[in-house]
């Protein structure tokens, strides 16, 4: 029998840890919507780069150690000027609003011809019972090529496969969710989130360099790497951790229902065949995609230099993305019956740009703060002083990963 005492120290450690999570919760509802802070910043831009102009803060260019780099002021006659000109331009042309869209349009087909969502159930429903916690895990790292459906599917998906099982549904349910948005940037595959963070990156790399480009390719080596190691920690902790604290699942004493498993049904010999055929076309394009790459002669490769490296197959993956997916989903909705002409096509296309008004909007009021920030010469200024403070204070080489 445990002593009251027991029972204080553990009713307190569970009061504190509590508090601490209200806490959070708390601030996290105090910050508002993205957009809001994105226009926000814009304001606080323009507001600040006419301070910093006005105190004359500036930086020497350490490429030739003479010129002076100043502070720009968007808060006079020329700076308002210049952001009245150039609204829609900074809109229009910010690089992640045309690679996401485009790259959604292709997924948009395969989406709604079904052929992501039998491609996740043949995937999770078919691993053997030792494996399923970490094929639960992995599926809902690689969900992220096709935006949030890994959310809609594979979420209760898993909680209905654990459930069958004869383990605890809320398991199988946290570690699908954790797959999903613990990795929700890594993946085996270039996913529509690659094309918007490098477009994000490049824009803010041309601060710098005006004709750097990167690539939505660039983090491939890191994104692969990661998907095997959050599968790996998600299921280690899901079935060490998690699932014994929920302990022995009761169907009796449940507050929910899941005797309902009819979308844990096995996939028909329509799904399967409309798989194999997808699967077939991807094929077929993977060919015709290696013969203008793979040969001396490709023609995507670089026109001067021959290489890989900066070639148009790297510049234009985007538009691999959307025929790898919109080709593939036509193919394996035509044998489902879930499409049978164009107009399906154009109706699963229409569908997917529907669901982007909030980041279109977000793109809008995002562009013009990258703009904003890159007219007043803030990144450099920030990025030259800052690294003469590192190099000040003698923080060099590798303990500045330990910090940053």
């Amino acid at each position: 029998m445990q002593s009251p005492n027991n029972d204080y120290n553990a009713t307190s450690k569970r009061g504190w840890f509590t508090r601490f999570l209200d806490g959070v919760e708390w601030l996290g509802n105090l910050l508002p919507h993205p957009i809001t802070l994105f226009a926000v910043f814009c304001l606080f831009i323009i507001f600040i780069s006419g301070v910093a102009a006005y105190f004359g803060v500036s930086a020497v260019d350490p490429r030739d150690g003479e010129t002076v780099i100043k502070a720009v002021s968007l808060l006079n006659a020329e700076g308002i000027q210049r952001i009245v000109t150039n609204l829609v331009t900074n809109f229009t042309g910010f690089t992640p609003l045309g690679t996401v869209l485009v790259a959604l349009l292709g997924v948009g087909v395969a989406e709604r011809s079904g052929l992501i969502s039998a491609a996740m159930r043949g995937l999770v429903m078919k691993a053997p019972p030792r494996l399923v916690t970490v094929t639960i895990v992995f599926a809902g790292v690689i969900s992220n090529t096709a935006a949030e459906l890994g959310y809609v599917v594979l979420v209760p998906l898993a909680a209905m496969i654990f459930y069958g099982l004869g383990r605890h549904p809320l398991a199988g349910l946290s570690a699908a969710f954790a797959g999903v948005s613990a990795g929700y940037s890594a993946n085996l595959l270039i996913g529509t989130v690659d094309p918007l963070l490098s477009g994000i990156t490049e824009e803010a790399a041309k601060i710098i360099d005006p004709a750097y480009t990167v690539g939505a390719e660039a983090n491939w080596y890191f994104m692969m790497v990661s998907t095997f190691l959050i599968a790996i920690m998600g299921a280690f902790i899901t079935d060490k951790i998690v699932e014994p604290k929920l302990g022995k699942y009761n169907k009796d004493e449940a507050s929910i229902d899941l005797s309902d498993q009819s979308s844990m049904d096995p996939l028909t010999k329509q799904e399967k065949r409309g798989l194999i055929y997808a699967g077939l076309s991807v094929l077929v394009l993977a060919g015709i995609l290696a013969l203008t790459v793979v040969p001396e002669w490709g023609i995507l490769r670089h026109p001067e230099t021959g290489d890989v490296k900066g070639s148009p197959f790297l510049k234009g993956v985007v538009v691999y993305i959307f025929f790898f997916f919109a080709i593939p989903g036509f193919v394996y909705g035509r044998t489902v019956e879930t499409m049978r002409n164009d107009r399906d096509v154009i109706d699963a296309m229409s569908h997917s740009m529907s669901t982007m008004g909030m980041y279109i909007v977000l793109v809008f009021f995002a562009a013009q703060f990258v703009n904003f920030f890159k007219w007043t010469n803030f990144g450099t200024i920030f990025a030259i002083n800052g690294a003469e403070f590192l190099t000040n204070i003698g923080m060099t080489g590798p303990i500045i990963f330990l910090f940053f």
